[in-house]
């Protein structure tokens, strides 16, 4: 069962950014599922939403980009239309051009081609994380911050990989990604979205100034990779031609480059934190991925629908539509809760129960068979796999010696740092 205590539907505020503080966002999610799926949310600075919570409603919203458009902005803030396009990425396009934008990498991430050229890169550098991790522990009385020494600096090596940059690099790379994602954050924001000074970046993605550093580091990289034979995604964006013909203007190669460095990181990162304190608390799970580590091919997949380490994202009605009895208005905001939809007991048994031996599970955490189905998720879940599988197994115990900081959102359902001691077997 869960663990929050639970809320009244009058109380029920998915706008509230603090209502998310230490998972409160899970109460709401169950009490709108129950009572009322599809959910009208005021909002103090924008025209409201539609709160969309269980699976089969994010689903036939999230698979219907004709009804349900990317191109109004994916995110709650309401964006105005002259600053649409200076701001548009892959996630806010649709139609042939979104299938031209993914086209561009989507080799990259093919199983085969992962298999091909990272598999065994990736297992190196997991290994030596967790070398790293367990050399520190060793100096500090066991204790290791999870998410800086792991779930951060496994991924962001990765993406250093892919967009060929030195690995000391890595740590501006984060930086950046968790200014803009969090960007609700005061650990992280620069300015902070709901801080009135952020009206100047409003032509920035994630009204957020980091986006201006991110953008000249890509542009570094693109002019110096022009004309050239390489491989990474840096130099196939600065050489290859859409399949639409149509080539990336500035804007495009911007915001694509932006993308980039907050999913080829932000993601993953919160996806392993999330899986290693939800293995903690229910040790059994632990215990059984430990003793058997060929248990992480299938469980991986409840790792990630357990993690849901995106809250949401929105959608934009382009006609009046119903959905659930209520009656969706042309240009209102539809709101996709894929973490309730995570956590649908209509679709998985006992959903607060982490359980790795569960089969079939048609987690949404990356947008299922979608058009938005995220590009790098292939990727993700290699990684996560790897990363447990060389991690368990060496553990003789690993138990939780302080407070879980968990990100001030309610897009990101990410964890800043939680402390443990481990000791290697």
């Amino acid at each position: 069962m869960p663990r929050h205590a639970p809320v009244a539907l009058s109380e029920v505020d998915l706008a509230d950014i603090d209502g998310f503080a230490d998972e409160r966002g899970y109460a709401q999610f169950d009490v709108l599922r129950a009572e009322e799926p599809v959910h009208w949310n005021p909002e103090p600075d924008g025209q409201g939403f539609w709160n969309v919570t269980r699976y089969e409603d994010v689903w036939t919203v999230d698979r219907d980009p004709e009804t349900f458009t990317s191109t109004k902005f994916v995110n709650l803030e309401d964006i105005d239309d002259d600053l649409a396009d200076a701001r548009r990425s892959l996630l806010e396009t649709d139609g042939q051009r979104h299938v031209a934008l993914r086209h561009l990498i989507h080799r990259e991430f093919s199983p085969r081609n992962l298999m091909k050229n990272y598999e065994a890169f990736l297992r190196q550098l997991t290994k030596q994380t967790v070398d790293r991790a367990f050399a520190a522990a060793a100096e500090n009385d066991g204790e290791i911050d999870f998410v800086k020494l792991i779930s951060a600096d496994f991924p962001i090596q990765v993406l250093a990989r892919l967009l060929d940059v030195p690995a000391d690099h890595t740590p501006q790379l984060i930086a950046w990604g968790n200014e803009m994602v969090a960007n609700t954050d005061p650990d992280y924001a620069k300015v902070r979205l709901d801080d009135p000074e952020s009206e100047k970046y409003k032509h920035l993605p994630f009204r957020s100034p980091t986006v201006l550093d991110v953008w000249a580091y890509g542009n570094k990289l693109r002019e110096s990779r022009i004309g050239g034979e390489g491989i990474d995604l840096v130099s196939i964006l600065a050489n290859k031609m859409p399949q639409d013909g149509v080539e990336l203007s500035q804007a495009d190669f911007n915001n694509y480059f932006s993308l980039l460095v907050i999913a080829g990181n932000e993601t993953t990162r919160h996806a392993i934190s999330q899986s290693m304190l939800g293995l903690l608390e229910q040790r059994d799970q632990l215990e059984l991925l430990a003793a058997d580590p060929a248990l992480m091919e299938t469980g991986v997949e409840e790792l990630l629908r357990w993690a849901s380490p995106v809250y949401h994202f929105r959608r934009t009605a382009t006609r009046d539509v119903e959905l659930s009895g209520k009656e969706i208005k042309e240009g209102d905001k539809v709101v996709m809760w894929f973490a309730s939809g995570n956590r649908d007991e209509r679709v998985f048994a006992d959903p607060y129960k982490l359980d790795v031996t569960r089969t079939n599970v048609d987690h949404m955490t990356f947008g299922k068979g979608s058009p938005h189905l995220c590009l790098g998720n292939n990727l993700a879940r290699l990684e996560i796999k790897l990363m447990f599988q060389e991690l368990l197994p060496r553990l003789a115990d690993i138990q939780l010696v302080g407070d879980v900081r968990r990100v001030r959102s309610n897009f990101v359902n990410g964890i800043k740092g939680f402390p443990v001691r481990i000791k290697e077997a």
